[in-house]
């Protein structure tokens, strides 16, 4: 089907969206082993190092950096949908997650409070110039910032792939380019690499085809929400097809 026939995920209602996403365990692409890998890059944080985990979603970050490290961990997301999410899922697992409603770019936290910023598959709704940018002045010194991003792989790419994140995500970049915009941010990379295939396929895609006919079957007759649905089985798709040329890729840098 042609892309043109397609909407953005920002062209339908927030509300609609969440809801969609709160059925699923993870918002974007990745993995447990992933988050562990760049934690492990990072280094383990001591009992009085606080980490913020922007854009949340229902906690699939937040849980394993609570799981494994004695760090405070902050949960923060615009939905609160999301965040009670994260206290269902935390308490199940009997473990202490502050949960915080705040937009990315208006965040209360005072200046050099945090020693860590977490963001997976976030930060693409401010963009990561103006995301690190926002974010610098409340790290500490030699604080760190962890984030993965949809990153073109191929300096060539089918047209049709093009045209479709073109439409998605005009700001996507290359690992280069991405690069720079850490270090002319004020940010010295430590490490970047690019999530595996399975990360999109069998913990984000998949996952999905259960939870949308659960949505399906609460919004039947709903011409916004087959929308929603067509448009992410459409992704799915796209990513099938000419994932090659494009992924996920974990930064991780530090504060200069």
């Amino acid at each position: 089907m042609n892309n043109e026939n397609k909407s953005n995920i920002h062209d339908f209602d927030f509300n609609l969206i969440c809801e969609y996403f709160s059925l699923t365990e993870r918002q974007g692409p990745g993995s447990r082993e992933m988050t562990l890998k760049a934690l492990n890059i990072i280094g383990a944080p001591g009992p009085n190092a606080t980490i913020a985990d922007l854009g949340c979603g229902t906690g699939s970050s937040a849980l394993i950096i609570a799981e494994t490290t004695k760090a405070q961990v902050i949960a923060v997301d615009i939905f609160d949908t999301f965040l009670q999410k994260v206290q269902q899922r935390a308490q199940t697992k009997g473990l202490n997650i502050h949960t915080l409603h705040a937009s990315m770019d208006k965040l209360p936290f005072a200046p050099r409070s945090l020693d860590t910023i977490w963001c997976e598959g976030a930060i693409y709704n401010i963009g990561i110039e103006s995301g690190l940018k926002i974010w610098s002045p409340l790290l500490k010194d030699e604080g760190h910032i962890a984030f993965t991003d949809a990153t073109w792989l191929t300096e060539e790419r089918p047209e049709e792939i093009e045209n479709f994140w073109q439409e998605a995500y005009p700001q996507m970049g290359t690992i280069e380019s991405n690069l720079k915009i850490i270090e002319e941010a004020g940010y010295r990379t430590i490490e970047w690499f690019v999530l595996p295939q399975e990360c999109w396929t069998e913990n984000f895609y998949e996952p999905q085809r259960a939870a949308q006919e659960v949505f399906l079957s609460r919004h039947r007759g709903n011409p916004t929400a087959e929308m929603l649905v067509e448009n992410q089985r459409h992704e799915a798709e796209m990513y099938a097809r000419y994932g090659q040329h494009y992924g996920y890729v974990f930064y991780i840098a530090r504060k200069r």
